[in-house]
């Protein structure tokens, strides 16, 4: 294939960001749109100089597409992914995945049964800043691990609903417990701690204002995550610590602390770029390595959040490694 030619279902929120890249990626066309506002699909359709629709059955039935780009809400995925995946389409699915679990682990045999490449949009792993972290860790024995992401209230109106959303960390700390997956393994168990504490002001929510949760990993380090919307900026980091060293991941940015020395790294790269670059790349050349976040992770990633969300309305502890190992 010359170019390849890329749908998208779903062109509000973050959608905006994936349709500026491929746009400007020499080697991809964008050839459709749909979302169910038809103002939205119109308007993008127009700016990007492609056909648009409000029915994504009429989008498949119209169009030969390589690529399609879900950016849906948690709630709207229905039957997407298996039905691009019957017609052999790529896929790059935003996050989170979904809401239940078993619906994502069925859409995830779907997925291996078509042998298509899948994307989940977890991006702060295509930071450069983020490399150099992992790399750093590769051979350090790590003891505790601390994360956060404090923000200010989404006022999109199903965020609001946890049956919509699955609540921050479901839908945005999601990043964060990510990113920790990615540089330090998996996690074995999780116990939360959530209230719907300062902002019940807020009509129709039933999603907690705050969130804390504690892990632990394989080899015996424990961490937490804490997450807020409370607040009026956003901050979102990473703390991993061992034996004489410190490795912070404040933001974009990544400082390496050990005795004696610092080391501090600026990222020069957008990493929505990159991660989209790259999930054209891996279709043109048909290299999955270049997927840094397969639909695979992306389910690990959901199954802990929500696993942490059981904790929180049981009261316990909660055991994650028997699902993560019969994925394998």
């Amino acid at each position: 294939m010359n170019k390849v030619k890329v749908g998208f279902v779903g062109v509000g929120g973050i959608a905006a960001e994936h349709l500026k890249n491929i746009a400007q990626n020499q080697d991809a066309d964008i050839v459709a749109v749909c979302d169910i506002v038809s103002e939205s699909a119109t308007k993008s359709g127009a700016q990007y100089d492609c056909q648009w629709y409000t029915d994504v059955d009429e989008m498949f039935h119209n169009e030969e597409l390589d690529a399609l780009f879900i950016c849906v809400p948690p709630f709207a995925h229905g039957s997407i992914e298996e039905r691009a995946a019957e017609l052999g389409i790529h896929l790059m699915v935003e996050k989170p995945i979904g809401l239940e679990l078993a619906t994502v682990q069925s859409k995830h045999e779907k997925i291996k049964q078509a042998n298509i490449l899948c994307a989940t949009g977890y991006c702060l792993r295509y930071l450069d800043t983020v490399a150099e972290a992992k790399r750093y860790l590769e051979d350090k024995e790590i003891a505790m691990v601390r994360g956060h992401y404090l923000t200010s209230f989404v006022p999109t109106p199903w965020y609001r609903e946890m049956d919509k959303s699955g609540g921050q960390l479901v839908e945005q700390a999601t990043h964060t417990l990510d990113l920790i997956r990615y540089l330090t393994g998996e996690m074995t168990s999780v116990y939360a701690n959530m209230s719907l504490q300062v902002s019940e002001d807020i009509p129709g929510i039933d999603i907690p204002d705050v969130t804390s949760v504690n892990f632990t990993f394989a080899n015996g380090a424990v961490g937490h995550l804490d997450s807020t919307f409370t607040q009026p900026d956003h901050r979102m980091g990473v703390e991993i610590l061992g034996k004489d060293f410190r490795v912070v991941v404040d933001g974009v940015e990544v400082t390496i602390v050990e005795v004696g020395r610092t080391m501090t790294y600026k990222s020069k790269v957008n990493f929505y770029e990159e991660q989209d670059k790259a999930f054209i790349q891996a279709i043109l050349t048909n290299n999955e390595d270049l997927i840094l976040s397969n639909y695979e992770n992306g389910l690990k990633t959901l199954g802990v959040t929500l696993a942490a969300n059981e904790s929180q309305q049981t009261g316990n502890p909660v055991q994650i490694k028997g699902w993560q190992s019969s994925l394998a």
